[in-house]
């Protein structure tokens, strides 16, 4: 069975809607992934992302495996199972998460070697390992153990990163391949597959910092190992966005146009549009909720900065075309004024609604591109986005 089809192409651009199969149920692309680092969207219950008809969320894999540890996750039958999710589950290796913790890991062509950030124990991550720990975990959508060079970097420091990868890009498709069917968290199943027979995914992870030539290098390297995903590793790390958006757009050269691209760490709203028109098909970013902790609203007219003062007396809803928790009941001096007391509520409120904002534009630019109306409907909202970006 196909992991992946192509349902509808946006004939001016290189947009498309799809179908991503998992073996929790299919996921309509593009699609935006809430993360769920240590296997909680934060703030927000299951349920919350069950009403707002989330289709897959993000877990952490260095965070799990630190806490609560693998023997309390596989002991409840996997992460669906232990927090309470029926639907997919994508888990990052926790290469990210390992190198940025520069004074704390050592790296070498085994793996790497680090100090846990909670109690200073010592660990050690490898290919194979986190290929287990992800399989244990009971992912839906595996991600390949990689070397995430920091930005900016020397081309000679990025070749290296990129060169590593690609080892241990192999290392994790061998461990992937000769894994045991109980390694997948939950019940046995036959090769890790749903009822439907769909199977879990493993995708390679790109890098080559922002070297046009070392991206390409990457990228096909990785395309020549046959994965039947791909991600874009490396971005978003503190390049300009004119150079990350150079970089999606050369990888896409690159990538088979036949399978899902993902694009790790970003998640505004404009640039999921841009991205999106690229060709890219899965995203994720802690932004949503990290703003929305700080009092940042994403809405149809641009960002919202509700501690603000001008939000004190402002009886309107916080955007008056969303109906989610927060728009459809309260009002912005209501959350300016629980931000203002330090209220837990307000937390809560504010990340809601960025991830229903998020998940709902995903909505809309799916079918813009099925109505055949995406560059029409781009423009529009970006109009009215970057009209009040900066808002009070």
């Amino acid at each position: 069975m196909r992991s992946f089809e192509i349902l509808t192409r946006c004939p001016g651009t290189h947009a498309r809607t799809g179908r991503l199969y998992t073996a929790h149920g299919p996921i309509e692309t593009p699609v935006f992934a809430p993360v769920g680092t240590q296997g909680a969207v934060k703030t927000l219950l299951s349920e919350d992302l069950e009403k707002l008809d989330t289709q897959l969320i993000l877990g952490n894999t260095y965070h799990l495996y630190l806490r609560p540890g693998m023997d309390v996750i596989e002991k409840t039958g996997g992460l669906h199972s232990f927090m309470s999710w029926k639907r997919a589950i994508l888990t990052d290796s926790g290469g990210y998460q390992v190198f940025s913790m520069e004074q704390l890991r050592k790296i070498g062509e085994e793996g790497v070697e680090f100090r846990s950030h909670i109690d200073g124990s010592l660990h050690f991550l490898s290919p194979e390992k986190t290929t287990e720990i992800q399989l244990a975990l009971g992912s839906d959508i595996l991600m390949c153990f990689d070397e995430c060079p920091p930005y900016p970097c020397t081309e000679d420091r990025a070749r290296q990163a990129l060169e590593l990868t690609a080892r241990w890009a192999k290392r994790c498709k061998e461990a992937f391949k000769n894994a045991s069917p109980t390694a997948f968290g939950g019940p046995p199943s036959p090769c890790g597959r749903g009822d439907g027979g769909e199977a879990k995914l493993l995708f390679g992870i790109t890098q080559g910092s922002i070297y046009p030539e070392l991206r390409r290098e990457s990228t096909l390297q990785l395309v020549e190992m046959d994965f039947p995903g791909y991600a874009l590793g490396g971005l978003s790390l503190g390049e300009p966005r004119s150079a990350t958006l150079e970089m999606i757009q050369r990888s896409m050269e690159w990538l088979p146009k036949a399978k899902p691209r993902y694009l790790m760490g970003v998640g505004t709203p404009e640039d999921i549009w841009e991205a999106v028109e690229m060709g890219i098909d899965v995203f994720d970013c802690v932004l949503p909720t990290r703003n929305g902790r700080n009092g940042q609203l994403f809405t149809s007219q641009g960002r919202l900065n509700i501690k603000n003062a001008p939000f004190r007396e402002d009886f309107s809803p916080p955007d008056a075309q969303c109906d989610c928790d927060l728009c459809a009941r309260y009002s912005r001096a209501y959350l300016h004024h629980l931000f203002r007391a330090g209220e837990l509520s307000a937390l809560r409120l504010a990340s809601l609604h960025n991830v229903a904002f998020l998940i709902k534009l995903m909505r809309k630019i799916r079918k813009s591109i099925t109505d055949g109306t995406f560059q029409k409907e781009k423009q529009a909202f970006l109009e009215s986005y970057e009209g009040l970006t900066t808002v009070r």
